[in-house]
């Protein structure tokens, strides 16, 4: 049984928070060691806490910013490399930690992330370059639930386009979705059904963000079973379109960036046409 599998096991007896977040504050990889241009970014969210950012300005005219909302380990460290990339190729590219994360002041939460997202996306607004239309959400893993969310909560706001990557349904359906594909974890297959909540699940927000919306997923995805990527597609308004990627779980813009990045970025010259 790996060391991921067994924190899921006990992350079970604790609460939904835990079986969600597993957040750090090591340093992964510093993008100034590898001669990226960046910026660190200070922001507040409503309730006064200091949340922290990179900003990675697009190289010439900003076509949009992009903002990335990460999976739920780790943190920015861990994430940035995935969506700085984008700058190279015209984008402004804002990452940030929900409170908890890294140098991010706080305690996880769901309710918390997403207001922390909605602080992100007001921010976003005031980068350089930055146009409130032309706004592109980026998320990942968990991101991918906290992103739909946090942008209802932001009065007016319409992303020009979403990229969905490693994304779930709800949070009790992925809970019981990865028990039912893990032998240990039969015997508390009844937890999330009882204990996790879906008040703020993906499901309920989707449809209320109308711009192009490009989902990608892995049919070998271990960590998010693949049935909940096509389900939280298939329940999107269109316009929208889905990639499948040959393994693992958000490795569009990792292992296989030379494959995927074009056509990432071919959607995006789309949406930001329409």
């Amino acid at each position: 049984m790996n060391k991921t599998l067994i924190s899921f096991i006990f992350a079970f007896f604790l609460s939904s928070c835990s079986l969600f977040f597993h957040p750090d504050k090591k340093l992964y990889s510093d993008p100034a060691e590898k001669g990226i241009v960046h910026e660190v970014i200070k922001f507040k969210p409503q309730d006064g806490r200091i949340l922290t950012g990179l900003f990675f300005p697009a190289s010439g005219e900003a076509k949009a910013t992009i903002v990335h909302f990460h999976g739920n380990s780790q943190n920015i460290s861990a994430h940035w490399h995935y969506s700085a990339k984008f700058a190279q190729y015209g984008y402004n590219v804002f990452i940030f930690d929900y409170g908890g994360f890294g140098a991010s002041e706080g305690r996880p939460s769901i309710e918390q992330a997403i207001k922390d997202g909605a602080a992100a996306i007001r921010h976003s607004f005031l980068l350089p370059g930055a146009k409130p239309d032309k706004i592109v959400l980026f998320a990942q893993s968990l991101g991918s639930a906290i992103a739909p969310a946090s942008a209802a909560q932001v009065e007016g706001f319409k992303p020009a386009a979403l990229i969905i990557e490693g994304g779930f349904y709800s949070y009790k359906d992925v809970a019981i979705a990865v028990a039912k594909e893990n032998i240990y974890l039969w015997p508390l297959i009844w937890y999330p059904e009882i204990f996790v909540r879906d008040k703020y699940a993906p499901f309920k927000y989707i449809d209320k963000i109308p711009c192009p919306k490009l989902f990608i997923h892995s049919r070998k995805d271990k960590t998010v079973p693949f049935s909940q990527g096509l389900k939280y597609y298939q329940i999107a308004p269109a316009p929208k379109e889905f990639i499948e990627t040959p393994d693992n779980h958000i490795e569009a813009l990792g292992i296989y960036s030379d494959l995927f990045l074009p056509k990432i970025l071919m959607f995006l010259d789309k949406a930001l046409e329409q």
